[in-house]
């Protein structure tokens, strides 16, 4: 069920206690996979999710990603505090595209080993990224053992691109799953990455997609 793939997702900056009660209802109401919010909301959603099976993801060093390990760890391990189950980690974009391997690998296993055995997912920003770039970030995460690679943040100059899924799930194999998030606002256009294989998506438009419509959110 294309329901189930969908990470119900509001990480605008204006967004309100009152928005987030409100994308978890439409997340109850549509059966989603999980809701995704910034590390301040967190608490609000485990509340108004903790009676259903619909799980509470929060995005870490968001949306630049160039924050320091530690503070993205800090940031990973009071979200899970607070209630979340899932981690959506911006990598170190700048570190990765300077060839500093070391150091985004590091970047990855500190916030791996904060969250556990809860689920991480590394947002690599393919849109920044050359194709040699995507794929040493996919080794990357794959040695750090980041449980999905995800396309985008959805706040920068492009979202996922069928090219650039095709390339990462060629490269992660079945050593990680993929998520695509970035511009997906209809139906076709998410089936087109199921279709791909993805086992994610990050979307806004999740309720317009179920319905057969198309939205104008960017994420």
């Amino acid at each position: 069920m294309l329901n189930k793939l969908i990470d119900h997702t509001l990480l605008k900056p204006a967004a309100s206690s009152q928005d987030i009660i409100g994308l978890c209802k439409e997340a109850i109401d549509y059966d989603f996979y999980s809701v995704c919010v910034n590390g301040s909301f967190v608490k609000t959603a485990y509340h108004e999710l903790q009676d259903t099976d619909i799980k509470v993801c929060a995005v870490v060093g968001f949306p630049l990603g160039a924050m320091s390990a530690e503070v993205k760890v800090f940031e990973a391990k009071n979200a899970i505090h607070d209630g979340a189950d899932e981690i959506d980690m911006v990598l170190h974009i700048g570190a990765l595209k300077a060839g500093d391997k070391d150091y985004v690998l590091n970047d990855i296993q500190k916030v791996k080993a904060a969250v556990g055995n809860k689920v991480l997912k590394v947002i690599l920003e393919t849109c920044e990224l050359t194709n040699d770039q995507i794929i040493t970030a996919c080794e990357l995460c794959i040695e750090a053992d980041a449980d999905f690679v995800k396309t985008s943040t959805g706040f920068s100059s492009g979202g996922a691109t069928v090219e650039a899924v095709r390339l990462m799930k060629s490269t992660v194999g079945n050593h990680a799953k993929v998520k695509a998030s970035g511009g997906i606002r209809d139906y076709e256009t998410a089936m087109k990455f199921v279709h791909l294989g993805v086992e994610r998506l990050g979307v806004s438009s999740g309720i317009a997609i179920m319905k057969g419509k198309r939205s104008e959110e960017n994420y």
